[in-house]
């Protein structure tokens, strides 16, 4: 036992994937610059938006446009000429988990690395779809059930039925990388599966503060995934809600 946690401690210290800075995650506007974006495009919305004429509408889609620089700190004017003002660097959020499940090492790997199989247990996710051996195409429910977001990732490291390493291709709406690690559980108990999932929030400053806010509630959410995979493995079902909240029932894999 003792030698499989210091190993299991090893690992936990191992350098990790982390996602590209690119794409909304990236800063490249200063503050002082982010505060000029923001009023002159609540003034260019506000006006455009009065007139509803061409020039209005001019207006209002310029004003959109400086709107969103200030709010996310990114310009792709700035990204093209290769000019950077940000005062701030781009935050990283990484979640580490991990939890045996009585299966053997290869069944456990293998209904993961069959990407299309995340949803049954990941509630966020609403589809993932394979476009060929390392690419995938993954959609995200936007919490609140306000929409979906969507991106391309590609896997970077495999290892059969010991690692699986995925990250997003760049300019992705949210940066983002995973790793999966599947180790035989000490005295024949299964497989501990241990997770680590990395995320750059997308609206630069303002969107890091407000992730690192609800950062817990995101290490509970990855738990929670964790704990539906170890159950529709060891079990078959997972206990879900259909109607009302005191309807619980079962979906089978």
């Amino acid at each position: 036992m003792d030698t499989f946690n210091t190993k299991l401690s090893e690992l936990l210290n191992t350098a990790h994937i982390n996602p590209p800075l690119t794409g909304s995650s990236q800063i490249n506007v200063g503050t002082t610059e982010r505060i000029i974006s923001a009023l002159g495009g609540a003034l260019l919305t506000y006006y455009g938006l009065k007139k509803l004429d061409t020039a209005g509408i001019a207006m209002a889609v310029a004003g959109g446009a400086l709107l969103f620089r200030g709010a996310t700190g990114y310009c792709p004017v700035n990204e093209v000429a290769g000019r950077d003002t940000a005062d701030s660097e781009s935050i990283l959020i990484q979640i580490t988990r991990s939890l045996t499940i009585r299966k053997p090492r290869a069944e456990v790997y293998q209904y993961w690395r069959r990407l299309e199989n995340l949803p049954n247990f990941m509630e966020h996710l609403q589809d993932v779809r394979q476009l060929g051996p390392k690419r995938s195409h993954w959609v995200a429910k936007v919490p609140g059930g306000v929409g979906t977001v969507e991106w391309d990732a590609d896997i970077i490291q495999e290892e059969e039925n010991t690692l699986l390493a995925w990250q997003s291709l760049p300019n992705s709406t949210i940066d983002n990388a995973g790793e999966v690690r599947f180790m035989d559980a000490p005295q024949d108990r299964g497989t501990v599966v241990q997770a680590i999932i990395s995320y750059r929030p997308p609206v630069g400053s303002v969107g890091g503060l407000a992730a690192k806010m609800m950062n817990p509630l995101f290490e509970q959410m990855v738990q929670e995934d964790l704990r539906r995979f170890k159950r529709l493995l060891e079990t078959g079902e997972i206990p879900i809600i259909e109607g009302q909240p005191s309807g619980r029932t079962s979906k089978n894999y």
